[in-house]
């Protein structure tokens, strides 16, 4: 079998211009970045804007393994089957971002004959919105030194300002730092560190943005620190909202690619799931649900983390909800679960794929607390035996919930019929009906409480001595009802990484809070994760190389 990246350049790529005609997207509506990449106008979003949207599908799914579940691929390949059985179907993913794709993780444009087109370009600089978001950050972090450098007007306490500095690597040398050092001339020496930038705020802002007014007033209400009085400081107090959103201007229109099936794909926007809300731009969903009949798009990470996000955070945004929820998982996946060690996954073992159900049966019963039906798909490997197969299809069938086979990795369109058909006759004879987990008017408390109880199945939440303190400055600041994004470890339900299956009778630690005020969010921090990712012992860099006419090697 030929890798992603051998698969990708087999391919002879339409001009983005052709590709785009079959959802009404003509020649006047792109910003073209070379022959195959896009922008889509604000004119084109603004003219399609009071279109009715068609039907959304999210896709998400358990808990990740290093297994592998394959979460883009099949949102990929469903997309081109449900083209192929000639529903007129588009797909909004997140793009990738460099810390990953150098890293370990990989990228984020598919695998086998399930990718978006040209996936070099997509997984390295695709149309520089990753550097764009970079230094709209980076330049906020130089505004607000310049700011102490020049008298510090504002009173700002160099001690409590929370912005920091953003680059898009996994580089833990850079997670603490102190600039200012040198001289007076440097600037005010102070402590500082880095995030890697799919995990900055302006990030998140730009995916929930809805047009530039709104970016502009997102930005403005960015908290970055705090004045010796305690006071929070917005970016509105160093009057810099219009210069951050000048820096994002072309930024903000979503991306336009194609699958190797030619179906049009938005790539745009990207923020960590573990940290962040996880999902691509509101308006690539939005302009997306306007254009065509059928929308597929993904949450990051397991069910617990992405989806809960996208439910809670981000659908509040979208014109519509989401009609169905495709969870997907592997047999190889699903015995981990069941504690299967990785060296020993290709063997066949039933009862390993029946204790890891649990896992995958506890992500559908959430789901469904949202009111929308599930669809289980399974990403198809060649180690699958019969057995393993008809005993997930058992425990689902115990459950209620349509599962099908899926092989859009080695079979492309073709190998997603099946769970396409499934999808729409699940959607056509089960209506959603959605509910979102929790009200506004709930303060912060209640809503951790309710994900915590009623998503990751513990048993009650631990608030730390800082935590609780920030939890009576942030009613006091009115920020106690905004929405909560967790900020978990992906591997488990719980805040313990090395609990797989579906733990229960444990309890979650808020050690802090960090206010999100522009993205409209209160991330509460868990367990240990990292806001600036290192790189592994042998980074997947030390397998790419480019040849001398340019051409990009060991990409996946």
């Amino acid at each position: 079998m030929k890798s992603d990246i051998e698969i990708a350049q087999s391919v002879t790529l339409k001009p983005i211009t052709e590709v785009v005609e079959q959802v009404g997207i003509g020649f006047d509506d792109l910003e073209l970045y070379g022959k195959y990449k896009a922008k889509l106008s604000f004119d084109k979003i603004e003219e399609v804007k009071n279109n009715k949207p068609g039907k959304l599908i999210l896709v998400t799914a358990i808990n990740p393994t290093p297994a592998g579940e394959g979460k883009s691929t099949m949102s990929i390949g469903l997309a081109d089957a449900l083209n192929k059985i000639g529903k007129k179907t588009m797909i909004a993913l997140r793009e990738p971002s460099l810390g990953p794709v150098m890293g370990i993780k990989g990228g984020a444009a598919g695998g086998g004959y399930a990718q978006v087109l040209p996936m070099e370009d997509i997984n390295l600089h695709f149309t520089g919105d990753m550097h764009a978001i970079t230094t709209a950050n980076n330049a906020l972090s130089a505004l607000i030194d310049n700011h102490l450098h020049q008298g510090n007007e504002l009173g700002i306490d160099q001690r409590r300002i929370i912005w920091k500095r953003v680059v898009d690597l996994n580089d833990r040398a850079l997670r603490h730092v102190t600039v200012g050092l040198g001289s007076p001339v440097n600037g005010i020496p102070r402590e500082d560190g880095f995030d890697i930038t799919v995990a900055s705020e302006i990030m998140a802002i730009l995916c929930l943005a809805t047009d530039l007014e709104d970016l502009k007033e997102r930005l403005a209400n960015i908290v970055i620190g705090y004045r010796y009085d305690r006071t929070p400081v917005y970016v509105k107090d160093l009057q810099v909202e219009g210069a951050l959103t000048l820096i994002l201007k072309d930024a903000i229109k979503p991306n336009l690619v194609q699958t190797i099936y030619g179906t049009p794909a938005l790539v745009h926007g990207g923020p960590f799931a573990n940290i962040a809300h996880g999902c691509n731009s509101v308006l690539a969903t939005t302009t997306a649900l306007r254009l065509a009949d059928y929308t597929v798009t993904e949450a990051g990470f397991g069910a617990d983390l992405g989806a809960e996000k996208f439910l809670d955070i981000k659908t509040p945004n979208l014109p519509t909800t989401p009609d169905a929820i495709v969870v997907v998982a592997t047999l190889r996946a699903l015995k981990m679960h069941g504690g299967v060690a990785k060296a020993d996954l290709t063997q066949e073992n039933v009862q390993a794929v029946k204790d890891g159900f649990a896992n995958l049966e506890r992500h559908v019963q959430n789901m469904r607390k949202y009111g929308i039906p599930v669809v289980v798909a399974i990403n198809e490997f060649v180690t699958d035996t019969a057995d393993e197969i008809n005993a997930l299809k058992e425990l689902c069938r115990s459950i209620d919930v349509p599962v099908e086979l899926a092989s859009v990795w080695a079979d492309g369109a073709d190998g997603g019929v099946d769970l396409a058909k499934t999808l729409i006759k699940t959607i056509e004879e089960n209506p959603a009906n959605y509910t979102r987990l929790y009200d506004d008017s709930d303060d912060l408390e209640t809503k951790i409480t309710k994900i915590v109880t009623e998503i990751y199945g513990g048993k009650a939440v631990t608030f730390g001595p800082k935590a609780k303190t920030q939890l009576k400055q942030f009613a006091q600041f009115g920020w106690d009802k905004l929405p909560v994004c967790m900020a978990k470890t992906q591997y488990s339900f719980s805040d313990n990484p090395s609990q797989l299956g579906a733990p229960t009778d444990f309890d979650i630690t808020i050690r802090e809070f960090v206010p999100k005020t522009g993205a409209g969010f209160i991330v509460a921090l868990t367990g240990d994760v990292m806001t600036m990712p290192g790189l592994p012992k042998k980074p997947a860099a030390l397998n790419m190389d480019v040849a001398p006419d340019g051409t990009a090697i060991g990409l996946f």
